[in-house]
């Protein structure tokens, strides 16, 4: 019987229509019961025969995540061994020396060896572990063409673009509104740069979490009787250095950093 890997992949059987028949507010709430083993697949009555055939009747539970992550890092390294980090170190923006590949992620050092030894300045957690192991593997090298997108308008961002907006867009909009020193401290923890104000928004500042990969993100301050607004834009070529999974996770796992910063600066 087949498993669910993420959330996104229960999401994707139903019918996405929020018609709340399940008793949830929407589908991607089922979506999550489901891959939590809280919900069975059939309390959707939109699951066709052949899915619930598939992956059977009750949601086989979720993983855990430190073997399921323990797993992730294990295949990542062993496809690793076999890349040339020399040559793509030329490629996505990276240098290599002492059996090294060197990355900037987020304005500081991020180095790992052919057999996935890691060293950084910064504490290596799974979310920059992967997507950058990722980041090196695939080794799109593509040049950013500078023309920002939402995450639904990338190739494959539909399938993420509600979670991507849970889970990133409107937590980060909520430290925004609260931590009002949250842009400038990005810009000096994190070589972030102000940019031109992009589609009008009060402030814009493009980060930069993997070379090939700029983050844009748009704040709109509240005004009376209109709430604020917080977008996130990637460069319609991100999916050519990096697969959208992991775009979503090195962007979730960034907001959960920024939060962790202002609980230091005693933002609640």
């Amino acid at each position: 019987m087949a498993e669910f890997d993420n959330v996104m992949a229960v999401f994707k059987l139903l019918p996405k229509t929020n018609c709340r028949k399940c008793n949830e507010a929407t589908c991607l709430a089922f979506a999550a019961g489901v891959f939590q083993g809280k919900r069975p697949l059939s309390d959707c009555p939109f699951v066709s025969p052949e899915d619930l055939e598939s992956f059977g009747d009750q949601a086989p539970g979720r993983k855990d995540p430190r073997e399921e992550l323990a797993k992730t890092l294990a295949g990542l390294k062993q496809r690793l061994a076999g890349v040339d980090l020399a040559e793509t170190a030329k490629k996505i923006g990276a240098d290599f020396s002492n059996g090294r590949l060197t990355l900037r992620t987020l304005g500081k050092n991020f180095s790992v060896d052919a057999r996935g030894n890691f060293y950084g300045e910064i504490h290596i957690h799974h979310w920059i572990a992967v997507p950058v192991l990722n980041y090196i593997i695939q080794a799109g090298g593509v040049t950013p063409s500078g023309n920002w997108v939402p995450m639904r308008e990338l190739p494959k961002g539909k399938d993420y673009y509600r979670l991507f907006g849970q889970r990133c867009e409107k937590p980060l909009k909520r430290l925004a509104d609260t931590y009002t020193d949250l842009f400038e401290d990005l810009v000096q923890l994190f070589n972030g740069r102000r940019v031109e104000n992009h589609y009008e928004s009060d402030i814009s500042l493009v980060l930069d979490p993997l070379p090939l990969l700029p983050v844009l993100i748009c704040y709109w301050k509240p005004e009376e009787g209109i709430s604020s607004t917080l977008n996130i834009f990637f460069d319609d070529t991100a999916e050519q250095n990096l697969s959208i999974g992991s775009i979503y996770t090195l962007t979730a796992g960034l907001v959960v950093m920024f939060e962790k910063i202002a609980l230091r600066h005693g933002v609640n």
